[in-house]
């Protein structure tokens, strides 16, 4: 087989909503952009598995200040492509958090400028159609008597206004990778990193296995493989230089038949260990808050995942969906996707250098991060620029000063360097 040689000032590897929203920025800031995946096309690994919500409900300034600027980004998505071939859609529906009070969070919102209200229970009853705000948690296994135990209490709850989803998390990557394009980057899919060495001409040498196989020289390598990241750090061997780094978990997000009885909002039930939203007339989309009753299901590689939805995990969303909605009428057979998240100890992406020069990981994006992947490009491209410049991040953190909101956001707190603090979060809220 010939084997071709090809050379790029940045290699992004991942074509999933992360690397696509990154070859953008970098492709808008001049430079010459390879994109390479082992999929068919942008958005067909962890992307397609998303339930896509956008919202704001984070437990650190720099979370809640970035997925509100990314929120403007998505309501005003063409203006942010300069397209509007097929453009995935963004529906406000606004979100509801049961059990959250006014407090830390809401402080935060405050800060950054999020429209909030906090809600009781009679308030969420008459808001939210078919929902019953009783207090069942803390969350049980569904096959357990404590699951159907009586409430205990009933809950109350904050609503943004101005969260939503995406009605294809696929097609909005397909988006950013057609921008990227126009911009002036090149995709190279089905295509496979094999081996990834520091000494190349251009500094990175990156080995491709696929339908034409060769070289590519590259000047910076950004690791946006998701559940295949951290086995690409290995590869380059820069894996030892994290003190926070990722793994490959399995998650299951399901949809349920909900003519005239679903909810009209997004609700995130940490009550329950659910969440749940509207998807389309008549359907709602359920996926679970991995709490600590139900069993994880990591992974050494994430290729052995299995990608169908299995009755058992179908059964858990599904009845907890029930619960929180007794209307809902629960079928037999499971209808959902499976995929892989690539989840970091506090579930908080790494976005940042490492210290072998020209090499940057947009990685441990945990299945909450679709959301700020507009936002990520940014982000990602500033950081480049300035640590290609000679700025040394790990002394001296960058900022990066949002241009829709304003808010600075403090890119330590994407470090890989960080400490992870107790009580830092443990599921995909955070």
């Amino acid at each position: 087989m010939s084997r071709t040689t090809r050379a790029a000032d940045v290699v992004v590897v991942g074509a999933g909503v992360i690397g696509s929203a990154i070859a953008l920025e970098l492709a808008r800031a001049g430079r010459q952009v390879l994109v390479v995946d082992k999929g068919p096309g942008a958005g067909f690994g962890s992307t397609s598995a998303s339930s896509a919500i956008i919202r704001f409900h984070y437990s650190t300034f720099t979370g809640v200040a970035a997925a509100w600027e990314a929120g403007h980004l998505w309501t005003d998505w063409t203006a942010h492509l300069g397209h509007d071939e097929q453009p995935a859609r963004f529906v406000r529906t606004g979100m509801l958090v049961l059990d959250s009070r006014p407090g830390p969070t809401t402080d935060l919102f405050d800060a950054v400028g999020v429209p909030w209200e906090a809600w009781d229970a009679e308030e969420i009853r008459s808001r939210v159609p078919g929902i019953d705000p009783g207090r069942f948690g803390p969350p049980a296994p569904v096959d357990s008597e404590e699951f159907f135990a009586d409430a205990r209490g009933r809950l109350a709850g904050t609503f943004t206004p101005d969260a939503g989803y995406v009605d294809d998390p696929r097609l909005a990557a397909e988006n950013l990778a057609t921008a990227a394009r126009h911009a002036g980057a090149t995709f190279l899919l089905r295509h496979t990193v094999t081996a990834l060495d520091g000494d190349g001409p251009r500094r990175w040498r990156l080995t491709l296995d696929g339908a034409a196989a060769g070289v590519v020289d590259a000047d910076v390598v950004v690791n946006a493989a998701g559940p295949w990241s951290s086995s690409l750090n290995r590869l380059a061997g820069v894996d030892a230089d994290f003190r926070v780094s990722s793994r490959p978990l399995r998650q299951e997000v399901h949809e349920l038949a909900a003519p005239g009885v679903g909810p009209v909002v997004a609700v995130a039930d940490p009550d329950l260990g659910t969440y749940l939203r509207p998807h389309g007339a008549g359907r709602l989309v359920v996926g679970g808050m991995e709490p600590e009753c139900d069993p994880f299901e990591w992974l050494d590689d994430p290729d052995d995942a299995d990608l169908r939805p299995t009755a058992r995990v179908f059964e858990a969303q599904a009845l907890r969906a029930a619960r929180r909605f007794p209307d809902l009428t629960v079928p037999r057979r499971p209808v959902g996707v499976a995929g892989v998240y690539d989840v970091s100890p506090d579930w908080t992406p790494i976005y940042d250098r490492v210290s072998t020069p020209g090499y940057y990981v947009a990685m441990g994006t945990s299945g909450n991060q679709f959301k700020n992947a507009p936002l990520v490009g940014q982000v990602m491209a500033h950081l480049v620029a300035e640590v290609e410049a000679g700025h040394d991040h790990d002394r001296d953190p960058l900022t990066f000063t949002a241009p829709r909101t304003g808010a600075v956001l403090d890119l330590r707190t994407w470090s890989r360097l960080r400490d992870v603090p107790p009580g830092a979060p443990t599921s995909v809220m955070g």
